[in-house]
């Protein structure tokens, strides 16, 4: 178990379903039907969407999927079957048809599917760390919250619009293999408020709270892990900047950039370059392959030599953190890139048996019942300096002319992962080691490997903020999985910065 409040259990209405019945059903007709492998999830998700805008409700969605599915190995191919109905009768159905997908796919396969080895853990369960359910908190007063806030918002004379939000999910998933039977519940939210400034002349700016989305609970919207009254009050001053800053001269410049930033840049030049699939090739369908390919493991300057980056299924309110995956792997962490070198990847069990990893590090996901786990992303953080290390301000004293960097907003990557361009939320001119005041129209543009070898310093551990987003999406058909990303603010020297409003004239 991850926490001890009295909420923070396994909600007793997904445990009220014949679970191990139904996976007993299920792997006995797939071993009857001489599958070499067979696993069995049932899973419920519930999700829910609350949108306002200018303190009105919009959108209010509630989702709920429920289902069981199995996946076999025979004759050294995948099969996979899915069903509604949580009956035994349906378990044995979906096995035998896995199997059968995997016979006739056996005659297309030029490939064996083997599987790394891992321990059965036997009966396990495990909660996310949470205080508070979403879904036992009533819709009037979560849209009650948002409308508040938005009204704050909108009564100040710079705002004239605010768009507000809510997505929360809660998902239970029972998985077992007949070493390893994993009971799981995991809860996240990602509550984000967006104000709308018009000048006179029709030019508008926006600016969104940085809150990222959490795998916390309705406690996050009430003042654990994020103090949004803060945040809010501060957004109308800053948007009046914004509409008065002026527009960045392009050039190069060192920057700062504050993890509401780096955390996406990391997602998508490390998270998805270092995910072994891609890189072999597997994975080119959707958004690519991989410019860090196996021949480079070990030997690739990915960055500088300050650069430690971890895979971490475990992380603390992490949005990719389990107990075990969909495969059974117990969560772990581990090395991706130490001293600036490439040492390692995500993995899930049939690429690591391919590779000769030995081991998977527990990276399979499936986002629903109705689709087979594929591997996904674990939270792929970089760590801070040590103990003492530097401040965000020690940073911005350390350069003498450039940028400062918070909030995500846009970002292109190419199809290796390797040419970048990413914009933000808001940016400050640095002068002298000083703020100077904001920018406007500015976005930075790289490598991959030239911007992270660029990276002088990381500041300390009081500097790191737990990004991240609900929806990573990867293969076809395509699935979303929510991921985080750790990181410290970091000073990047001679970085490329274009004027967006140039570029698209």
């Amino acid at each position: 178990m991850a926490a001890d409040s009295t909420e923070n259990r396994i909600d007793p209405e997904f445990t009220a379903y014949p679970l191990r019945e139904l996976a007993a059903a299920a792997l006995q007709r797939a071993a009857d039907l001489g599958a070499e492998h067979a696993d069995f999830r049932l899973e419920r998700i519930r999700g829910q969407q609350i949108t306002l805008s200018d303190g009105n409700l919009e959108t209010l969605f509630d989702g709920d999927d429920l289902g069981l599915s199995v996946r076999v190995v025979r004759d050294g191919t995948w099969g996979f079957a899915a069903a509604v109905d949580l009956t035994a009768d349906a378990a044995a159905a979906a096995a035998a048809e896995a199997v059968e997908v995997a016979k006739v796919a056996a005659a297309m396969n030029t490939e064996r599917i083997e599987l790394a080895a891992e321990p059965g853990y036997g009966d396990v369960e495990w909660v996310s760390a949470y205080d508070a359910d979403p879904f036992a908190v009533s819709v009037a007063d979560k849209v009650a919250l948002l409308a508040g806030w938005s009204s704050g918002l909108l009564a100040a004379d710079v705002v004239s619009h605010v768009d507000a939000s809510l997505y929360a999910v809660k998902e239970c998933k029972f998985y077992c293999d007949g070493d390893t039977t994993a009971l799981q519940q995991r809860v996240r939210v990602h509550p984000a408020l967006t104000a709308v400034a018009v000048a006179d002349d029709g030019r508008f700016e926006t600016m969104r709270t940085l809150a990222p989305p959490a795998g916390r609970g309705y406690e996050y919207l009430t003042g654990t892990g994020w103090d949004f009254p803060a945040e809010l009050a501060q957004i109308p001053g800053l948007l009046t900047e914004k509409l008065a800053a002026p527009t960045v001269r392009p050039g190069r410049y060192d920057l700062v950039v504050d993890p509401s930033n780096l955390w996406l840049t990391i997602h998508e030049s490390i998270g998805h370059a270092t995910e072994l699939d891609r890189a072999l090739g597997y994975e080119a369908a959707y958004a690519g392959t991989s410019f860090a390919t196996p021949d480079k493991l070990g030997s690739l300057q990915y960055g500088s030599p300050v650069m430690h980056v971890t895979g971490d299924r475990t992380t603390e309110h992490g949005l990719a953190s389990v107990g075990y995956d969909d495969e059974g792997v117990a969560a772990q962490r581990w090395d991706l890139i130490t001293g600036g070198v490439l040492t390692g990847y995500q993995l899930d069990r049939r690429i690591a048996q391919l590779r000769g990893f030995g081991r998977s590090n527990g990276c399979a996901f499936a986002d629903s019942p109705g689709h087979m786990p594929i591997q996904r992303m674990a939270n792929v953080s970089l760590q801070p300096a040590a103990a003492g290390g530097p401040a965000t301000e020690d940073l911005i004293a350390g350069v003498e002319d450039g940028i400062y960097v918070l909030g995500d907003k846009s970002w292109a990557i190419d199809m290796q992962r390797y040419n970048f361009q990413f914009t933000g939320q808001r940016f400050y001119r640095i002068s002298g080691g000083r703020l100077a005041g904001q920018l406007r129209d500015v976005a930075y543009q790289a490598t991959t490997t030239d911007f992270w070898n660029s990276m002088e310093a990381v500041g300390g551990p009081q500097t790191y903020l737990l990004g991240g987003a609900f929806n990573c999406g990867k293969g076809q058909p395509g699935q979303v999985a929510p991921v985080s990303h750790g990181c410290p603010a970091a000073l990047v020297r001679n970085v490329r910065i274009l004027n967006t409003a140039e570029e698209s004239t």
